[in-house]
């Protein structure tokens, strides 16, 4: 059984909001034991449903304006419980929605960690930033680091 998901985030028609997709295609490359690692881009629905399998951990990849300089990777422990609403946008992701989507189909959410990349640009255009292109071999580390941290807590 997989018991980790790691998910990539994020429109890549939107400059450096591509970053969850492509972090995803790297690390699918050579996929983490126990570990699904799917681009989901902006299908928050798929996302949902996928969610209701019995993951222990979900991480979520995606850019994330944080005020630091361009390329900064972050770590953080969303909040599962905070947003009520709508899964569709035909252009974004929102994760607080795609979380109590599922819990409105009847799901419980994994302990869930985003790994977030502050953007230079989430203009319109196809491509990263110099910046944030720089951080994907980093972030993909940070990733094999988390889920082998994970593995070390639950044999």
């Amino acid at each position: 059984m997989t018991r980790i998901l790691v998910a990539g985030v994020g429109n890549l028609f939107f400059g450096d909001d591509g970053f969850g997709g492509e972090v995803a295609r790297r690390l699918g490359a050579k996929p983490p034991p126990d570990a699904t690692v799917t681009d989901f881009g902006i299908r928050a629905i798929h996302l949902a449903y996928e969610l209701l399998s019995p993951f222990e951990l979900c991480i979520f990849v995606d850019c994330m304006p944080r005020g630091g300089a361009p390329g900064t990777l972050y770590v953080l422990e969303p909040d599962l419980d905070g947003a009520i609403g709508t899964v569709a946008d035909a252009h974004g992701m929102n994760l607080p929605i795609v979380f109590a989507a599922v819990r409105e189909l009847g799901g419980t959410m994994p302990r869930a960690v985003v790994v977030g990349c502050e953007p230079t640009t989430v203009e319109p255009g196809i491509g990263l930033s110099p910046s944030v292109a720089r951080a994907i071999p980093m972030a993909v580390e940070l990733i094999r680091d988390l889920i082998t941290s994970q593995q070390e807590v639950t044999p």
